[in-house]
């Protein structure tokens, strides 16, 4: 089979051959048909210190499975998080982190959905949010960020704002529901809100803890990290809450597998609507990081084996 692969902290990615693995203990062979691109895999290309798997969302039909396996079998079609070499023709799911995928649902409507939906889903979730409040999103045109905002109005906003990096991504942004945009380097991100959700961090925490009103809430689900003042959330009674997937997968599978029938639920109703900004082939793999890391995407990016 292909795989991509790279040797050294900032790449390049290249293209090798690779025996197809064989599952193990509760393990999904997949086919992959759909490969989602996201930006935590993007930083750790560029970012660790030691070269590692490129994992992330794949989508496809299983093939083969390894003992013990239970909920799926050869020929279902699955989408999950994979933790190997997901940049691949073929992947290892565990079967805990493996989704079924509904019939009228392709491959890449679900790797644009399931995982980047969850963690939208998920943030919203941890802001405690109440019908009628004000909610701002950041990055909000990227693959997670513009689902939430399409989350926050379904679940009753009364004003969502889209933060975004420049101003050519404010008409999809309208698209999805925003009532407001405002980019980064805005003096004022208008009037103040109830919650914010941050999948940047870094320096763009100071402005989102900011546009919060007092007794706000901040959810971070960003790899970017960032600082925050302590004396910033005593003045106005805010608070910050650290938001990561990974952990509700593995602590709280029932909240996992509730919020996955939800997503789906939401998109056989054309509530919620995943955007694909574009479909790069396999060996394109550089080209679909560069989408991400020069922050040009409006919506998903996927890789097609």
């Amino acid at each position: 089979m292909r795989r991509i692969r790279y040797e050294s902290t900032g790449g390049p990615l290249f293209l090798e051959k690779a025996e197809v693995p064989e599952p193990g203990p509760a393990e999904l062979l997949v086919r992959c048909e759909a490969i989602g691109v996201t930006l935590p895999v993007v930083r750790k290309v560029t970012e660790a210190a030691e070269p590692i798997p490129l994992g992330g969302e794949v989508a496809g039909e299983v093939v083969a499975v390894g003992g013990g396996v239970t909920r799926f079998r050869v020929g279902d079609r699955v989408t999950g998080l994979c933790f190997g070499h997901g940049y691949a023709d073929f992947a290892l799911l565990h079967e805990a982190m493996a989704s079924p995928v509904p019939d009228a649902a392709s491959a890449v409507d679900a790797v644009a959905l399931v995982r980047s939906g969850l963690v939208a889903y998920g943030a919203l979730e941890a802001a405690r949010p109440v019908p009628g409040e004000a909610a701002l999103v950041t990055a909000a045109a990227s693959g997670v960020g513009h689902l939430a905002v399409q989350l926050a109005r379904a679940r009753g906003a009364g004003r969502v704002v889209a933060a975004v990096s420049n101003a050519a991504k404010a008409d999809f942004v309208r698209s999805l529901g925003a009532d407001e945009v405002v980019l980064y380097a805005d003096e004022s991100w208008g009037e103040p809100v109830d919650h914010v959700l941050d999948a940047v961090g870094g320096d763009l925490l100071t402005p989102a803890l900011a546009a919060l009103a007092p007794g706000g809430r901040l959810v971070a689900y960003s790899s970017g990290g960032g600082t925050i003042q302590a004396y910033d959330l005593l003045v106005g009674g805010k608070s910050v809450i650290g938001f990561q997937m990974a952990r509700i997968a593995r602590g709280e599978p029932e909240s996992y597998e509730r919020w996955r029938r939800e997503l789906w639920r939401m998109f056989g109703q054309g509530t919620l609507k995943p955007a694909v900004h574009a479909e790069f082939a396999l060996t394109d793999a550089t080209e679909a990081h560069a989408a991400i890391e020069t922050r040009s995407n409006l919506g998903k990016v996927v890789l097609r084996p």
